[in-house]
């Protein structure tokens, strides 16, 4: 079983920045493509970021590019989630994922949270908190 853990989330004021971590247990063909999804109290679940490891490509939602960047220390099995700018809207349970097959990063970044499409792998969760 993939067993993904995240760390980094808390309290931060608008404008603030905070980086959060996905510690994976291993590298294999089940955790090619990994991604943040984030879930606010109400709403869906949506994709947030999404890295495919074997070369590195990435999407990000509209919202927050330009202010998000997600990256892997592939040494240390960690992804990460650099949060720069936060906005009031960013308030939420962000979920490490991972899967071993997709139709490419933004399949993932679109999909990766719905019905049937879900990821296979899920971390607990690390809660943001944006004050004005």
């Amino acid at each position: 079983q993939v067993q993904l853990v995240e760390s980094g989330g808390g309290s931060v004021q608008a404008g603030g920045s905070l980086r959060l971590s996905c510690a994976t247990s291993e590298y294999t063909s089940r955790t090619v493509y990994m991604g943040w999804f984030r879930q606010a109290p109400g709403k869906e679940r949506e994709g947030v970021a999404t890295i495919y490891r074997p070369n590195g490509n990435t999407a990000y939602a509209d919202s927050v590019k330009g202010r998000f960047t997600i990256s892997l220390d592939n040494a240390k099995n960690t992804l990460y989630l650099q949060m720069n700018s936060l906005k009031p809207e960013d308030p939420a349970m962000y979920y490490c994922a991972a899967d071993p097959a997709r139709g490419g990063v933004r399949q993932y970044l679109h999909w990766g949270a719905r019905g049937a499409t879900r990821s296979a792998y899920w971390g607990q969760g690390t809660q943001v908190t944006v004050s004005s």
